[in-house]
């Protein structure tokens, strides 16, 4: 499942739990794309 599809999903209003139902994964999953993403914008920009 392509990681944007979870925030495709999210912003269509898709909670987690049915992100896990339509996709066949778990919340640990979706969180550590969540997680991820998180950490991501908050790293500084390296040029």
């Amino acid at each position: 499942m392509p990681v944007a599809t979870v925030f495709e999903n999210l912003e269509d209003g898709m909670t987690i739990g049915e992100i896990m139902e339509q996709f066949d994964v778990t919340r640990e999953q979706v969180e550590a794309v969540l997680d991820f993403a998180a950490r991501s914008l908050e790293a500084p920009m390296r040029r």
